[in-house]
């Protein structure tokens, strides 16, 4: 397998492989980048994905390895935020011919915005009871993480479970290379995630204030294996992924119902099905070591294992099978990586630059969705391109509807 990547010596500090030949990445991120690899635990070196750009703490698009310890702000607060795309048996033709009905049909079956509010069950696809029988599974484990940290209690975990959110968070109906329907979201644990995320990060902080631990970023405190709250951490990072994915589930689900209500024909669901998270950590063995491996913005890619790598509102997203590559410690991008801050992109663009860079698209043309007009993210092709050695493309998705929060 050819090598793809460039090298950054760090100077005491592990080295940084980076998959970003022919994509721009600024100063500022290979800055925070040296300084994550700086850190005493970082395990044998970072590898950066095509899409990466400056974070909070640790920068997005990069995979972390860790021993014997884990930053709670490079798994960040959106813990769990990945992708879920289904393929449906419907071909193009099947769709309307105006597809502004099946946006609000969408929109209507999955709470999204910024405060959902209170379900009302005529306008979900499935019955509130799907709701509350998953919540009962996820019930326990937060009842005995609560216990500790009585703060999460009062959070969003029940109200969010089914719930899209804001920003970059969205649902599309997308068809591929032979125009086939595909149903595809991207969300994560939502309001209890962030706030599990946000505890922990404090905890952490805590943690070098008393013992008197110097860093070049506040972001970058750490919870050492065997200190105080590292093993309820992991165990609630744990939490927020499953409720990430069972969340996705949920949502699909609702947007199944939703494209039945306004399409007749009889058609198969899952023919094709993937669920993966991109903000998370796990234990996995690399280079001869049980370690952690924390994926800020990245995506497992596994030889064989399916992947989802989304474009930006008006660009194409992939379906992708991983090719195990090991220096990437198995993985690929999330996605494009925003080219710019979301103030800066309210400021360069408007609204009939968004119009125009979306045109074909069923979606949100005003003001409010300025912030994540495709301009405003790297070019997903050249994206590609920089880790054709991580990934192979199975499928080639374009949205024709697009639902964002």
């Amino acid at each position: 397998m050819k090598e793809n990547y460039q090298v950054i010596a760090v100077e005491n500090g592990q080295p940084i492989k980076m998959w970003t030949r022919g994509v721009p990445v600024e100063e500022d991120a290979k800055e925070q980048l040296r300084r994550t690899a700086r850190m005493p635990f970082i395990f044998h070196h970072l590898a950066v994905m095509p899409d990466v750009h400056l974070g909070k703490g640790s920068t997005i698009g990069s995979v972390i390895p860790t021993l014997g310890a884990i930053i709670p702000a490079a798994v960040g607060v959106d813990i769990g935020c990945g992708m879920m795309a289904v393929k449906t048996s419907l071909r193009a033709g099947d769709l309307p011919d105006n597809l502004a009905g099946l946006r609000r049909a969408i929109e209507k079956a999955v709470p999204h915005g910024r405060e959902p509010g209170e379900r009302d069950p005529g306008a979900w696809g499935n019955p509130p009871e799907i709701v509350n029988q998953a919540w009962a599974g996820l019930l326990p484990e937060f009842q005995a993480i609560v216990a500790k940290y009585p703060k999460l209690a009062k959070t969003n975990n029940h109200k969010h479970l089914g719930t899209l959110g804001t920003g970059n968070h969205f649902i599309e109906v997308c068809l591929d290379e032979s125009g086939y329907v595909w149903l595809m979201l991207h969300s994560g644990s939502r309001g209890v995630g962030n706030a599990i995320g946000s505890l922990f990060i404090e905890l952490a902080k805590q943690d070098m204030r008393r013992y008197f631990i110097n860093l070049p970023d506040q972001d970058l405190a750490y919870l050492a294996e065997g200190s105080a709250h590292f093993d309820d951490y992991v165990q609630a990072v744990h939490w927020a992924q499953h409720y990430a994915q069972i969340n996705r589930e949920i949502m699909m689900n609702n947007v199944i119902t939703a494209l039945r209500s306004i399409i007749d024909k009889p058609f198969e669901t899952r023919l094709e099905a993937v669920n993966c998270h991109h903000n998370y950590v796990q234990r996995e063995y690399h280079f001869g070591k049980n370690i952690l491996v924390t994926r800020k913005g990245a995506v497992s890619a596994r030889q064989g294992e399916l992947g989802i790598i989304p474009g930006s509102m008006g660009a194409r997203s992939f379906i992708v099978r991983g090719k195990g590559n090991a220096d990437a410690f198995c993985s690929c991008s999330h996605g494009a990586g925003r080219s710019m801050s979301r103030t800066e992109a309210k400021r360069r663009f408007g609204v009939a630059d968004h119009i125009h860079a979306t045109e074909g698209v069923e979606c949100r043309k005003d003001a409010g969705v300025i912030d994540e007009t495709p301009m405003a993210y790297k070019d997903i092709d050249a994206v590609m391109q920089a880790q054709d050695d991580l990934v192979e493309v199975v499928h080639t998705l374009k949205q024709v509807v697009c639902v964002k929060g």
